[in-house]
């Protein structure tokens, strides 16, 4: 059995490094021509720090160039290929055939992107036949649909598992361009899908109990991991380079786990309920299988409008530990008596907070600034990155 690659995304050098640290075997990041042009997005300095940080750990790094290019970045796309050559990326993530044909040509390893909304087994013979090495799946592949694409192509082939879906075939929308003059196709997308709209039949306006919304759920295929490893599916996707550091880390490890329980002994796997409570907590969407398991029914996406919560669990990053007490960057608001659990890539430490220090070693009672630095007394030993969340069902803020 080959254990498939767990992929991360990675908004910054901060989120790259925490990816990698909490369990990815790979991380894909933006610099230019990607479709995250609201991300602060990687230079060219940051893309070879992060990939050789990343080689030194044995993993890897692809870099999305996989906007629809249009003749005024024609000129501009060779040079910066040309530098991602150098950079000695493990593989560029594209859609556009004039920048694949680019990159055969400078020698890069090409993935297909997801933009590629590639569904079919004639449509992946075609990208390999193009020089493809992977091709990234359109979120909306079925588990049949996986399956007979395996048995017929062999190339690698990457399946999203886990983050936000499109109401469009992944991407390719002009509702964001053509109402905010946003093109979701290079970056710039508004999620039109997530407004709410007034109805109306011919003149007359339709009342309802909330907004109409097409919004869409959240895709989840936690319980799917044993399905998509016998699938023989080579990298395992989590969406999300503009999420947080502590998103990154909790999904990312949480999936790992579920890969690695599988993987090192399938016949005796169960899956753990708990792990999607775990991924239900840093998310404010339902999560579904979507349309892995066959379901296109309603249920898929929000008509009648929804609820979103922001987490505010996370409250500290440990920067420092030294005689039983850790160095911490605030992120939310606690105090004592608050119950929190301290994580890292194989730790979980609960206990309630009792004693905090200021910088100047003074014990106070609350943190509330923002990025305030502070001392906690902590029962175990814990190390830089480790992550910090309130337990408490209650948190006075």
């Amino acid at each position: 059995m080959k254990k498939p690659e767990l992929l991360s995304p990675a908004g910054d050098l901060e989120r790259l490094k925490i990816a990698l640290l909490y369990g990815a075997d790979a991380v894909y990041i933006g610099g230019y021509f990607n479709l995250r042009a609201n991300t602060p997005n990687f230079t060219i300095e940051d893309i070879k720090e992060g990939v050789d940080y990343a080689h030194k750990l044995n993993k890897k790094v692809y870099v999305t160039v996989n906007i629809a290019m249009h003749n005024k970045e024609y000129e501009k796309v060779r040079p910066y290929l040309e530098e991602l050559k150098k950079i000695n990326v493990d593989a560029i993530i594209v859609s556009d055939p004039a920048i694949i044909q680019m990159a055969k040509e400078i020698g890069l390893t090409i993935h297909l992107s997801t933009q590629g909304s590639t569904l079919n087994k004639k449509a992946v013979e075609y990208w390999q036949n193009e020089g493809v090495s992977r091709v990234v799946l359109a979120r909306e592949c079925t588990k049949e649909d996986i399956k007979d694409i395996k048995e017929e192509n062999n190339i690698e082939l990457e399946v999203f598992i886990h983050g936000a879906m499109c109401a469009s075939y992944s991407g390719r929308c002009v509702l964001s361009n053509f109402l905010t003059n946003r093109d979701s196709n290079r970056g710039g997308c508004s999620q039109i899908c997530r407004w709410d709209f007034d109805l109306y039949n011919e003149d007359k306006k339709l009342e309802g109990e909330k907004p109409f919304t097409f919004c869409s759920k959240d895709l989840s295929l936690a319980k799917h991991i044993p399905d998509l490893v016998q699938l023989n599916v080579d990298s395992l996707k989590i969406e999300g380079r503009m999420r947080s550091i502590y998103y990154i880390a909790t999904v990312v490890k949480t999936y790992r786990k579920i890969i690695d329980e599988y993987c090192d002994n399938p016949k005796n796997y169960k899956y753990h309920e708990e792990y999607e409570k775990i991924l239900d907590e840093v998310a404010n969407r339902d999560s579904i299988p979507q349309f892995f398991d066959g379901n296109f029914g309603k249920e898929v996406q929000y008509y009648n409008g929804r609820t979103e919560t922001t987490n505010q669990d996370f409250i500290g990053l440990v920067l420092e530990y030294n005689n039983n007490l850790a160095k911490v960057q605030q992120r939310n608001h606690f105090k004592i008596g608050d119950n929190v659990e301290i994580f890292g890539p194989k730790t979980n430490i609960k206990f309630k907070i009792d004693e905090i220090y200021d910088e100047d070693m003074n014990r106070i009672d609350v943190v509330r600034h923002p990025k305030q630095i502070v001392y906690l007394k902590v029962p175990e030993k814990v190390d830089k990155n480790y992550m910090i969340k309130c337990i408490d069902k209650k948190k006075n803020v």
